[in-house]
């Protein structure tokens, strides 16, 4: 198998785990766990299994330059706790399709910021793959005739979830230019942690635990199968290809949640959201065929 096919499967399955979070996010919301503590779990415990997994390679994924460590700053505290607090504060304040559409604008900050930073080059089928993204993103969410009001400050934190999620990639592309994947994702949430602490009541977070057993088993299962995993897929997928093609590629991931709420979920299932299914297959299909000397809308910017 090709490298390039490696990293596009890799990103695909990190969306598709993704897509996976609302099955363990509904039993740990339905214990009376909110937002910030659910992602104060994830980070902690997300940290703990990547420092591990560092420590077994004899500390070798710990070992990084000085001069390095604001990028996994950016990757851990802007890229995945302030990520957070924008996207659950839009789910908080409007609907969660709301949230949904705003967030995958993400896309679109990804493929302007790698124009202007990486020089990528901004292709005619992946500006194509970036609509239907968008426009399936709104169909399965299902926002068409909801008569969901955006208000400003819905607007500003779901435009800020898609600001913050694109940044994951701008900061990861950089990072992985001076390490290898596993130090990344090390550092990225020991960074993570150290933010989310603060905010996730760790006092409250782990009586209702001590009063409910079993959700360590949801607590795990959201830790090793929606972050550790996707995380590494993706920040490895992501060292093999351009920023702005993993960006739509892990759209997939509303895609997994449609398709999860209708099948397990028991949730609505109109044209529409399938409709919307249909374009981001369309979209994934699009770019796993694209062709290394697309036209591009415009030319790369000279080196500085």
């Amino acid at each position: 198998m090709k490298l390039s096919t490696k990293a596009l499967l890799s990103v695909l399955l990190a969306g598709i785990l993704w897509g996976c979070i609302g099955l363990f996010a509904k039993h740990l919301n339905a214990a009376g766990l909110d937002a910030m503590q659910i992602t104060g779990i994830r980070a902690l415990l997300a940290a703990a299994v990547f420092l591990v997994c560092g420590l077994l390679r004899r500390g070798a994924a710990l070992r990084v330059k000085l001069r390095d460590l604001w990028l996994f700053a950016g990757m851990g505290i802007v890229s995945v706790v302030l990520f957070n607090l924008c996207y659950f504060d839009t789910m908080q304040h409007s609907e969660a399709s709301a949230a949904v559409v705003l967030l995958y604008t993400s896309p679109v900050f990804v493929m302007l910021l790698s124009a202007i930073i990486y020089r990528e080059r901004i292709t005619l089928r992946r500006v194509t793959a970036l609509l239907l993204t968008l426009c399936g993103c709104v169909l399965v969410a299902g926002l068409l005739g909801s008569g969901v009001r955006l208000t400003p400050r819905v607007l500003a934190t779901g435009l800020g979830s898609g600001l913050f999620y694109a940044l994951y990639t701008i900061f990861g592309r950089a990072a992985l230019k001076r390490t290898d994947t596993v130090t990344a994702t090390v550092w990225t949430f020991i960074f993570a942690a150290a933010g989310a602490l603060p905010i996730m009541k760790p006092a409250e977070t782990a009586a209702q635990i001590s009063h409910a057993p079993a959700l360590i088993f949801w607590a795990l299962g959201i830790t090793v199968f929606c972050t550790v995993l996707p995380y590494f897929f993706y920040t490895w997928g992501l060292r093999h290809m351009d920023a702005g093609k993993a960006a739509i590629l892990v759209a997939v991931e509303p895609l997994v949640g449609a398709v999860l709420g209708m099948t397990v979920l028991h949730e609505s299932h109109g044209i529409l959201k399938i409709c919307g299914i249909v374009l981001i297959l369309t979209a994934v299909v699009l770019l796993g065929t694209e062709h290394p000397q697309e036209k591009t809308v415009q030319p790369a910017q000279p080196e500085m």
